[in-house]
């Protein structure tokens, strides 16, 4: 580790240290794993140590133990002790509560983003479709379920609704681990394109239409959860 770098890794723990770098630190651990929660980087058999995640992320191991706090009370892991963490079993209530959410929520969210949408936004949610076309094709589930991620993010940023967007963040980080064992096991192959009808919706300035769209791929991942997990 270089000087420049430990300094970053360890402001956290210099009580006369720079206060602004601190929490920058803190936030970039915080996103960096929020994100692969929610785009399934982690799986529910998935092992958490506080130090092997600082070690990983070289950083020290107090904004890893803020990090994780934080998602805690976000739903994503459960803390059973200083040591074991672990990813909360999905139970038919707790799957039910988060479909009904994300049906309400992102639909919603997707509407009101219709006519927001811009054409460089537009032409960065053609990139991110064919990155998942791609994916698709190719089996690719890792590439997949970022591309799906950044495809519904880039929609729903653009509603302007930042309490409405972090609602969503949310449900994705329960229901991203569980979306990755699915996909690993039954493949892309079979998947529905909802997202061609996404962006015809949001061509046509389709209010109803990209609601649609994006309520029926909602639908399709979800139901997979279920065939999964309750397959008796």
């Amino acid at each position: 580790m270089t000087q420049t770098s430990a300094k970053v890794a360890h402001a956290d723990d210099d009580p006369g240290g720079d206060a602004p770098l601190a929490e920058s630190l803190h936030k970039h651990v915080y996103e960096t794993l929020r994100r692969r929660f929610a785009t399934g980087a982690v799986t529910p058999d998935s092992t958490f140590s506080t130090r092997g995640l600082a070690a990983e992320l070289n950083v020290s191991q107090m904004p890893v133990r803020e990090a994780l706090s934080r998602l805690a009370a976000e739903g994503a892991i459960e803390i059973r002790s200083k040591r074991r963490l672990a990813i909360p079993p999905m139970t038919r209530e707790r799957f039910e509560d988060l479909l009904t959410c994300r049906v309400l929520l992102e639909p919603a969210a997707a509407a009101q983003a219709v006519g927001h949408i811009d054409p460089a936004r537009m032409k960065a949610l053609r990139k991110i479709d064919a990155q998942m076309d791609a994916a698709l094709a190719s089996g690719d589930v890792a590439t997949y379920m970022a591309s799906n991620y950044a495809f519904h993010f880039t929609i729903y940023e653009a509603s302007g609704r930042p309490t409405i967007l972090r609602l969503i963040e949310t449900l994705w980080l329960q229901f991203g681990p569980f979306m990755r064992v699915v996909y690993g096991r039954f493949g892309t192959a079979g998947l529905v394109d909802q997202h061609a009808m996404a962006l015809e919706a949001v061509a046509a300035g389709d209010a109803d239409g990209l609601s649609n769209a994006i309520r029926a791929d909602i639908s399709d991942g979800m139901a997979l959860i279920m065939k999964d997990l309750w397959r008796t």
